[in-house]
């Protein structure tokens, strides 16, 4: 029988990883919030129902503090980008805690 033992910094690896998955779906977020329509297809659709299910509570936070930038008729939302600063620090914070 074969035993896997955890180290801390592997523990800190799987936690990076995580971090940076996180920040790349909600750049994905971004991109998708630029295409208005999105053809119809059964498996695109649910890999977009997909990335706003995962980063939508997380964003919300940052909305209901962040408020919308207003340029004229149209509006910026700049929550994604605060939260993902946030993210980055607080969790590369997290990852050398980690690390020790």
């Amino acid at each position: 029988m074969i035993e896997v033992a955890l180290t801390r910094f592997d523990v800190a690896r799987y936690l990076e990883t995580l971090l940076y998955l996180y920040v790349l779906l909600i750049f994905v977020r971004v991109l998708l919030s630029w295409v208005p329509r999105l053809p119809y297809n059964r498996l695109l659709r649910a890999v977009v129902q997909f990335v706003y299910d995962v980063t939508e509570p997380y964003l919300a936070l940052f909305r209901r503090l962040v408020p919308m930038l207003r340029l004229g008729p149209a509006g910026l939302d700049l929550s994604p980008m605060v939260a993902t600063i946030v993210l980055i620090f607080v969790g590369n914070l997290l990852v050398a805690i980690v690390r020790g």
